[in-house]
């Protein structure tokens, strides 16, 4: 089996780019799957809990108030929707993060239309309901795009060396 070997500064900052998105992907496999077992009941319960000392003291906790916000949302309906998003989205990074690293041909083209169908929304995200962290990953897609150019304009020159692994 053979691994993406990187050579540069910029080789190894895409690696750790694309290790991070699959990570990612992996915590969104996760968080579908808990979705899928555990109750909105539950959820809501957990949350009311965990927030109810800082609500005590401030009743606007902005923190506190988005995680409630965010799990009444759940229980109201939009959980299918989640689990969904969650699974899919998740499972597409998982697969592209391994081709990439594998250096396997198709992985580019697969990372240049999802990951730019992802930004396409994430930016639609920031037109709706502009937020730090969507601006954040948008723009670490982004990187991660260029990053990925990069290195397919390597792959197709030849002058990429995957490292064998036995």
């Amino acid at each position: 089996m053979t691994w993406f070997k990187p050579q540069t500064v910029l080789d190894k900052t895409f690696e750790i780019g694309i290790i991070l998105k699959g990570l990612d992907g992996l915590v969104e496999i996760t968080g579908a799957a808990l979705l899928l077992l555990v109750s909105s009941a539950t959820i809501d319960r957990f949350t009311t809990l965990i927030t109810k000392n800082e609500l005590d003291k401030d009743p606007n906790d902005f923190i506190a108030t988005h995680i409630l916000q965010y799990s009444h949302e759940l229980t109201n309906g939009s959980r299918v929707f989640a689990i969904a998003f969650l699974l899919s989205h998740g499972f597409i990074k998982v697969v592209l993060v391994v081709g990439l690293l594998r250096s396997l041909a198709w992985a580019y083209p697969f990372a240049f239309v999802t990951l730019g169908a992802f930004i396409v929304y994430q930016l639609y995200r920031i037109a709706v309901h502009p937020t730090f962290g969507m601006i954040f990953l948008t723009i670490f897609d982004a990187f991660i795009v260029w990053l990925t150019w990069r290195e397919y304009q390597k792959f197709k020159r030849g002058e990429l060396i995957p490292k064998k692994i036995s």
